[in-house]
């Protein structure tokens, strides 16, 4: 696990982009944070990276939208369900089971008992200091993604 400050949504959004760039196919990446946090910033800009020319938004009313690309992008916002039936009315863990593409997944706290065993978590919390400052939280789950911890955070640095 290691985190990072950025120090305004640009920076926020080149992480994103950077990584968006760096990862393959059967990423599953789980965004934590509050409304507003930036969760779809930056989905946004791993969306650029991805080579993805779409305007990417939040699937809030959707719950699930579907970007081609470089890789597809896979973006779910459960923000808006409640109960676990829902995710088997979405097929959700088809997408997430054994992804095809990259799978975003916002408000992925709500059904934590619900993720695969393998994600990338990352965590998006506004800082004390600065409207526009935000910790980046990165936290990888199981063992397929053990190797890529040190690139990623390598990733992270300006």
């Amino acid at each position: 696990m290691f985190e990072i400050i950025t120090k305004s949504p640009d920076e926020t959004a080149a992480i994103g982009e950077k990584m968006g760039r760096f990862f393959s196919k059967g990423i599953v990446i789980c965004l934590y944070g509050d409304l507003g946090a930036g969760k779809t910033l930056f989905t946004q800009n791993l969306a650029k990276g991805l080579d993805i020319d779409e305007d990417v938004t939040s699937p809030t009313f959707n719950i699930m939208n579907v970007y081609e690309g470089r890789l597809t992008l896979y973006h779910f916002d459960l923000y808006r369900l409640e109960q676990e039936y829902e995710l088997e009315d979405i097929g959700f863990y088809d997408y997430v089971d054994d992804p095809d593409g990259i799978v975003v997944i916002e408000w992925a706290d709500k059904f934590a008992d619900c993720l695969p065993d393998d994600f990338v978590l990352l965590a998006i919390e506004r800082t004390d200091d600065d409207d526009n400052e935000r910790r980046l939280i990165f936290d990888l789950h199981g063992e397929a993604y053990a190797n890529i911890l040190r690139e990623v955070e390598d990733l992270c640095q300006f």
